[in-house]
């Protein structure tokens, strides 16, 4: 059941103030008035409210003065301006200081209701982002991308140099180099820290499910859509969208993301009504998108959007020289009951040779599975599963070639199939058994790249 959303209404009318606050107690608000701007900011001082409803023509001061010292304040609510048709760019002017959105006089009761719930929603958006990411604060400390290499030093002062402006950023790396953790620390690092950081994984989703995701849709949009839902857009105003594997998505879908992009403005499903947000959008892609859109596989435009500034993650086995702090990093952040794995000289020498097809995913989750599994406190080189126990051939595969994981093995066998095939997925799906889908996430995780 939701909550009860807390409505402070602001009007010098009692007459609209009344009509105001019986039509949303109908939908079981609570709702508090004010006459005036110096009583909205005490109310606002003392008080917390979901939504503030208020009039731009206040006897004492405008609607957009108290705007101002509300963002000053950091009022933790969300803002909807009443006004009337002749003031709609003072409105405009309410929402670049922050404000939700903004209804017109004469509203529409239905109308009015369903963007003082959008805008409760959205705060609870931002008060469940806030507390998860003050969770994983205290938790894990800040993100922290681990090196000391000259790569990861060219990476570092990349973000240290992006992360205060708002232009779009596209992080390209294979799969499991820290895309999401070099998004997030951008995020962290900006002006936009206090909002929501919002991600989603453009090729996990097929492209009616992404929409509504990213869009959001009305109640009754499709059938199934018993409820209204707010999109990924909506959810990350005034923070950053990451949109993690792009270049996997549709170009229907492409098309109506750059639409949005270039506007500055979404539309749920279902709704005729647009409405503006503030978002910053980083994006992620372990493709060449260059490539792919001289191939017509994605669009110039939307490239140049998405790509002001290109961050290049490297590949583990290019910056081997982070291995040992690394392995520290995970054997300390992974310790159960206050125990760390130690590693042997040997073990670690091991480690920093394995050319990590799986980047530092792999590590990670190789150091997770001996701090679970592992008996003791060090690990030796013989404790090393597997192929990594072998001896290593100066390329870093093992010495016996048969002496591989079955992960390896897959991924091998995934590649050869590709080339015996031209990299034509549709064949090379068939000859795999498994559907395009399966085939793209196999070549996402392995970190596969067509030859030039």
């Amino acid at each position: 059941m939701r909550d009860v959303i807390r409505v402070l209404v602001v009007d010098d009318d009692v007459g609209v103030r009344n009509l105001l606050g019986t039509v949303l107690a109908r939908s079981r608000m609570k709702v508090v008035e004010a006459g005036s701007g110096a009583d909205a900011m005490a109310w606002l001082a003392r008080e917390a409210f979901d939504v503030a409803l208020i009039d731009i023509v206040l006897p004492d001061q405008s609607g957009l003065d108290v705007l101002r010292w509300a963002r000053g304040a950091e009022v933790d609510a969300e803002f909807v301006v009443l006004t009337g048709h002749a003031d709609v760019e003072t409105a405009v002017e309410a929402m670049r200081l922050g404000a939700y959105d903004f209804v017109g006089k004469p509203w529409k009761n239905a109308e009015l209701v369903e963007v003082v719930v959008k805008a409760a929603e959205k705060k609870a958006l931002r008060r469940e982002n806030s507390a998860l990411k003050e969770v994983i604060t205290r938790r894990d400390g800040l993100p922290q991308v681990v090196g000391e290499s000259a790569p990861v030093r060219d990476v570092l002062s990349m973000i240290a140099r992006v992360a205060t402006t708002d232009s779009p950023v596209l992080i390209h790396g294979e799969s499991g180099t820290g895309k999401e953790l070099v998004a997030r620390t951008i995020h962290l690092r900006s002006r936009r820290a206090s909002h929501p950081f919002v991600s989603v994984n453009c090729g996990a989703l097929p492209d009616t499910l992404l929409e509504t995701e990213l869009f959001g849709h009305r109640r009754g949009a499709f059938s199934g859509a018993v409820t209204s839902r707010v999109g990924l857009f909506e959810a990350a105003d005034g923070g950053t969208l990451f949109l993690d594997e792009i270049g996997e998505m549709s170009p229907a879908m492409q098309v109506r993301l750059l639409r949005a992009l270039d506007s500055g403005e979404v539309r749920r499903v279902g709704e005729e009504r647009a409405f503006h947000v503030d978002v910053r959008v980083v994006a992620a892609t372990a493709k060449d998108l260059a490539a792919e859109a001289g191939a017509g596989r994605f669009r110039w435009d939307l490239y140049y959007r998405v790509s002001t500034v290109v961050v290049q993650v490297p590949p583990l086995r290019q910056r081997r020289g982070d291995i040992p702090l690394l392995i520290e990093h995970f054997a300390r952040s992974l310790a159960r009951a206050g125990r760390a794995l130690r590693f042997s000289e040997a073990a670690v020498e091991r480690l920093t040779s394995y050319p990590w097809p799986g980047n530092v995913r792999e590590l990670r989750n190789l150091i997770e599975r001996l701090t679970i599994l592992h008996e003791g406190e060090e690990v030796r080189l013989e404790d090393l599963p597997g192929e990594l126990a072998q001896p290593l051939r100066s390329g870093g595969e093992p010495a016996d070639p048969t002496m591989v994981s079955l992960q390896e093995i897959e991924r091998r066998h995934v590649e050869r199939v590709l080339q015996a095939t031209g990299w034509n997925k549709a064949r090379a799906a068939r000859i795999l058994d498994v559907d395009v889908k399966t085939l793209n996430k196999k070549i996402r995780d392995f970190g596969l790249t067509r030859p030039a």
